[in-house]
């Protein structure tokens, strides 16, 4: 389904990747929650393509759909 993203036990505990590099997505997530642009984020890394950017933002919606989060109540 991904092709852009890895997942290695054996490489960077297991943490899901970008093709393999050693460049994990949360790394990229962390990166834009920052509000970096992909241009920015593409310049940190020049190993990085647009495409894996894009499919690292749309990997973490998928896999956050996928699971039940338990939400604090308000007081």
């Amino acid at each position: 389904m991904y092709k852009r993203i890895t997942i290695n036990p054996q490489q960077m505990n297991g943490e899901p990747c970008i093709r393999g590099l050693r460049i994990p997505v949360a790394t990229i997530l962390i990166l834009m929650s920052q509000c970096h642009t992909i241009e920015e984020i593409l310049a940190f890394y020049p190993d990085l393509e647009r495409d894996d950017i894009l499919e690292a933002l749309n990997f973490a919606a998928h896999t956050v759909t996928e699971r039940e989060i338990p939400l604090l109540k308000s007081a």
